[in-house]
């Protein structure tokens, strides 16, 4: 069942990398405090999310931080080397808090996975933002078909 408006994000263990390592971080301690932007990618290194999806949020930051933004977080079922590598290549910085969910755990949680297996891909996530207040979900933007309309970053400022 998807996560609707309302409902708390499950708290499961992410990793992100730190100081060249992989960190265990639970998703309510990197999701769920203040307002939060949270924006789900297929994959890392994939073209619609190094073109667009990543390097939208990564320019909008500023702009998302002056409405009130918190964090703003980018979660794929990746490892964390990879998600890691992609935020070096996109030059992500401090902008965005790059979350690898390499089982696949929190998307299954929030029902957002999709089977990308006839593409050699496994289970993946669908791609989506969703906006978190202290744990819950308070917009869920879900991408309806292939390509980036209501989950990229001027989706979300223009919602905000």
């Amino acid at each position: 069942m998807t996560v609707s408006i309302g409902d708390r994000i499950p708290d499961v263990e992410l990793r992100t990398m730190a100081h060249k390592s992989p960190e265990a971080v639970r998703s309510l301690d990197a999701l769920g405090k203040g307002k939060v932007v949270l924006f789900a990618v297929p994959g890392a290194f994939t073209p619609t999310c190094s073109d667009y999806h990543l390097p939208g949020f990564v320019h909008r930051a500023d702009d998302l931080l002056s409405k009130g933004v918190d964090t703003i977080a980018c979660i794929s079922v990746n490892d964390p080397f990879v998600m890691g590598a992609w935020g070096r290549d996109q030059k992500v910085g401090d902008k965005v808090l790059m979350l690898a969910d390499g089982n696949g755990e929190f998307t299954r949680a929030m029902g957002l996975e999709a089977d990308m297996s006839g593409a050699g891909l496994g289970v993946r996530s669908q791609r989506y933002a969703a906006v978190i207040e202290d744990g819950v979900v308070t917009g869920l933007f879900v991408e309806p078909e292939r390509g980036l309309k209501v989950s990229s970053a001027d989706a979300i400022l223009a919602a905000l």
